[in-house]
């Protein structure tokens, strides 16, 4: 009987995995398929989860990122229908355009505040995740438009998820395109940029030429 089994493994394919204390040949292709899975899988119950604990967040400061005039605009609506929630523009339209903005829209100027510190999307967070963090926020809204959103969730996910503070995303609407479209390539550079500044400090953004304020 001993003979037997020692000939049948003997005679088992030789691209097969085998377990012979358990009787069990596992395919690589089966491992190749199971592996498939689970790195579409991973990410993915990451995200449905995340988007179910974002409906249950009551954040007290909205974070509006820079970048098209209407995202202020969109803001003061967004400061009436939320008197209780706390506005952080950064590096949005010049002063005097926002100002006006908050003041049409009769928005108090201890709710809505302004920071030009800015030069693109990752510093947008990086900017100001310390002072969010000092002041113990923990919940933010994040406002931006609709287009930029996706960018702008990966960049909050890891940056302002670095410092244990959630997010919930309110997108803008636009009707037009943006003058430079959004890429699967920027969400890269983006993700890529943001895990550099968690881990040594620096965004890269200095390591650009142009004083210019970046997409």
């Amino acid at each position: 009987m001993q003979l037997k089994r020692v000939i049948e493994l003997r005679h088992r394919p030789k691209n097969d995995m085998v377990n012979p204390s358990l009787g069990l040949t596992f395919f690589p292709a089966q491992l190749k398929l199971w592996a498939l899975f689970l790195a579409i899988a991973v990410p993915t119950m990451s995200l449905l989860y995340l988007r179910y604990q974002q409906q249950f967040l009551h954040p007290s400061v909205a974070l509006v990122l820079g970048g098209a005039p209407e995202r202020e605009r969109f803001a003061a609506e967004f400061a009436n229908t939320h008197p209780n929630v706390e506005i952080w523009v950064s590096s949005g339209s010049n002063p005097e355009y926002a100002q006006w903005v908050f003041d049409e829209a009769k928005v108090p100027e201890n709710q809505w505040h302004l920071d030009y510190q800015a030069v693109d999307t990752v510093t947008n967070f990086t900017t100001l995740v310390d002072q969010l963090q000092t002041r113990k926020i923990h919940e933010v809204y994040l406002i931006t438009s609709d287009y930029h959103m996706r960018r702008a969730s990966i960049v909050a996910q890891i940056v302002l998820g670095s410092r244990g503070i959630s997010f919930k995303p309110v997108a803008v609407h636009t009707s037009q395109s943006p003058e430079r479209p959004e890429t699967f390539v920027k969400e890269v550079r983006d993700g890529v940029r943001s895990l550099l500044w968690v881990v040594t400090g620096q965004t890269g953004s200095d390591w650009k030429l142009s004083p210019k304020r970046k997409a």
